[in-house]
């Protein structure tokens, strides 16, 4: 999978755009608040119709506008396609070779991106739902129907705790309409945990050897998905059905004194452990960060495996918080094998001498440049 182009009209601080990348690395150079990660921002959000920086769209709109446009060409094999995304006051507009999506979930996973940056250390030592967002996000890109199961889920539970906060306030005594929310929310849930699971276990499987390989054969790396429903480790899908039903009713008294629902999916969390110490707790930030980089190094072949197309790369930012060792064992991994983005505010000696051939950008003030070596162009 291939980005050829992208242009941005009025999306935060650049007002017209347009740029051609190379199929190998592509480079961004400059100083901090100049348009780097913004550049970046705009790649992953054409890919996944959303920001991992910002929960408003808004934001993504140049302050002198009331409306943006990022549309960019994918290549798959020897066909291109065009992608659009239009923010406004009105909401977002996807689309995909021109004809307007009536569902995100149709859209999204058209363009496949993984992000790698200084933040992402979280994932490893952060709050429980910056695992599950990730979860979410990039099992999401991968499989359109589990991005359909989340975003049910995610509407029912909305108006289950809106029914139980009507409960708790007693404007309401009525409770079947919570049952028919309760079923609902199993039926779905219950798709959502299965699915997660199996999430896990692959890209357990696929992380294992990477860490392996950059600890120097030190440490053993394993995940588990901790859910807030005991139930058997191997229970199929109606054997979680069950136990999440039997959970909830257990619950019922609890949740209507609380005004919310107390156990589900968008309670749980992943955990990564380190020759057999918790790595968020016990692990030094050495073992965080290879823990981190071998899970976004092991997603690029998780991704090729299950959609048959290498995903894009975006490195913000990430070269200087790695040491020589790590840097060198990332772009390794990624060399001659997916596209990647690449921001800095300058090249470092080990990535000179690992990147083949980039096509390298300066970038000041939202102006882009192409380096001297190759035909000028913004």
């Amino acid at each position: 999978m291939e980005l050829t182009s992208l242009k941005l009209v009025n999306y935060r601080n650049y007002a017209n755009l347009e740029l051609d990348f190379s199929p190998g690395v592509n480079v961004f150079l400059g100083e901090n608040a100049q348009g780097k990660t913004n550049l970046l921002e705009s790649i992953y959000v054409l890919a996944l119709a959303r920001s991992h920086r910002t929960s408003s769209d808004k934001d993504l709109i140049n302050w002198t506008s009331k409306e943006t446009t990022i549309s960019g060409r994918i290549k798959k094999n020897i066909s291109e396609t065009p992608l659009s995304l239009h923010f406004s006051s009105k909401g977002k507009k996807a689309r995909v070779n021109h004809l307007e999506q009536s569902k995100l979930s149709q859209y999204v996973g058209q363009l496949n991106v993984i992000l790698f940056a200084p933040e992402d250390l979280e994932l490893v030592k952060g709050a429980p739902s910056v695992r599950r967002r990730f979860i979410d996000m990039e099992f999401g890109q991968m499989n359109p129907l589990y991005l359909y199961n989340i975003t049910q889920y995610r509407r029912i539970l909305k108006d289950r705790n809106a029914y139980l906060k009507r409960l708790q306030l007693k404007q309401t005594k009525d409770t079947v309409f919570l049952d028919v929310l309760t079923d609902q929310l199993v039926s779905v849930g219950a798709e959502v945990i299965l699915a997660r699971q199996l999430f896990v276990r692959r890209l357990q499987a696929a992380a294992q050897p990477i860490h392996a390989e950059v600890s120097n054969q030190r440490e053993q790396l394993t995940l588990v998905y901790q859910t807030s429903i005991d139930f058997e480790e191997h229970a199929d899908l109606e054997q979680i059905k069950a136990t999440f039903a039997a959970t909830l009713n257990r619950q019922r008294t609890r949740e209507v004194m609380q005004g919310s629902t107390v156990v589900g999916p968008h309670r749980d969390d992943l955990q990564f452990i380190v020759n057999e110490n918790d790595v968020a707790v016990f692990g030094s930030q050495g073992q965080q960060r290879t823990t981190a980089l071998a899970i976004k190094l092991a997603e690029i072949d998780l991704m090729a495996q299950e959609t048959g197309e290498y995903p894009i790369l975006l490195l913000d930012d990430v070269l200087s918080e790695l040491d020589a060792s790590r840097q060198t064992h990332l772009l390794l991994a990624i060399q001659d094998k997916v596209q990647t983005f690449i921001t800095a505010p300058s090249l470092s000696d080990v990535a000179r001498q690992l990147i083949h051939t980039p096509k390298v950008f300066h970038v000041k003030q939202g102006e882009i440049t192409l380096e001297a070596k190759h035909t000028s162009e913004k």
